[in-house]
């Protein structure tokens, strides 16, 4: 199994961090004794600036979720196109090469779901087996790519696509102050990614998948993901996700490397997703990183923002095609999320 290509795509509408925390405070006028709050949120989050599915000011005229939901349904199928003919032209692959079709998002939904809606956008295989996921969150990206991989390890001959569209911004709650809501407004961006996945038996030049590993932690679903309301997605943000990670990643990664008879010290690179300054520091904590292993998802945090499921995809993106590890080497791809839970794989270039 290899990943043979991988995509990203982004809407058209970029702002500065300062730009943004302009418009929130507008959009929260009638709250600017929070306008200090927000500031000080904003600008420890690490990031510059971030795309958006819409230009700012359309955002007071999505007043309902319906509305926000229909932009979602919109924007998805257009960055959905675009990411996965981009990674079908890096691999050398027509649309109907595509066997198997896993769509991950948590910021939106639809049914007929979006990579039903793509197959007819698209034209793509009338008996394309479809795998819509929803609810994963942060660990989508890397759930998605261990449900790809195990999907062309029975089907060798087959390519798997992994589409993670995620529109962040579109489930901004006007009437919610919270501190947990101001820190996500200030962090979360629009985007997708996607990755094709070839079984052994299609000629591929990427970095093989060697295994992959799921951890459920139990009673901890408060810690994060959404309360769903008439008004929409309200975020749950838990200030014990850094301590979660901190206490679990370290022991759980290891004991997925012996089960292959590794180490840490047998991994040269580290694809991990962005979550945010705190979740970062607690991943390097947890697994001993102080000479800039996590340089590239500090990178992607500080260029894009935290793009939930996609965030792991775009830093696997960037290595893919800018920090290629030396034939032989091996990485650890990993994210945690909403359950909550961790996925890890283990990769050879």
């Amino acid at each position: 199994m290899k990943i043979a290509a991988t995509a990203t795509a982004y809407p058209q509408y970029y702002f500065s961090q300062q730009e943004i925390v302009e418009a929130i405070k507008e959009y929260w006028s009638e709250s600017f004794e929070k306008s200090g709050l927000l500031e000080r949120l904003h600008y420890r989050t690490g990031v510059d600036g971030r795309y958006f599915s819409r230009p700012l000011e359309d955002y007071r005229g999505l007043d309902t979720w319906g509305k926000a939901n229909d932009t979602w349904i919109e924007v998805s199928e257009e960055l959905g196109e675009k990411a996965i003919d981009c990674a079908l032209k890096l691999a050398g692959l027509a649309r109907d090469r595509i066997n198997a079709l896993f769509f991950v998002s948590v910021t939106g939904v639809c049914s007929p779901s979006i990579d039903a809606r793509l197959v007819n956008r698209m034209g793509l295989s009338r008996n394309i087996k479809r795998n819509p996921i929803f609810g994963l969150g942060c660990v989508a990206g890397a759930a998605g790519l261990g449900r790809a991989a195990d999907y062309v390890r029975a089907y060798p001959d087959h390519v798997a696509a992994l589409l993670s569209v995620e529109l962040c911004s579109l489930t901004w709650q006007r009437n919610d102050l919270s501190v947990a809501n101001l820190i996500s407004s200030g962090l979360f961006g629009d985007g997708a990614a996607a990755v094709l996945v070839a079984g052994d038996k299609v000629a591929a030049s990427g970095p093989r998948i060697v295994a992959n590993h799921q951890i459920f932690y139990p009673n901890t679903h408060d810690v994060m993901g959404w309360k769903i309301s008439e008004k929409g997605f309200t975020i749950v943000l838990s200030p014990d996700v850094p301590v979660v990670v901190r206490e679990n990643l370290g022991r759980d990664v290891d004991e997925f490397l012996a089960q292959h008879g590794l180490t840490r010290a047998d991994i040269d690179s580290w694809i991990m997703h962005t979550g945010g300054p705190k979740v970062l520091e607690a991943t390097a904590d947890a697994l001993s990183l102080r000479n800039g292993e996590l340089d590239v998802s500090w990178e992607a945090l500080r260029r894009v923002g935290n793009l939930s499921s996609a965030s792991v995809l775009i830093v696997l993106d960037e290595v893919m095609k800018h920090r290629r590890p030396a034939p032989g080497t091996r990485s650890i791809l990993a994210a945690m999320g909403p359950g909550f839970c961790a996925e890890m794989l283990l990769l050879e270039w």
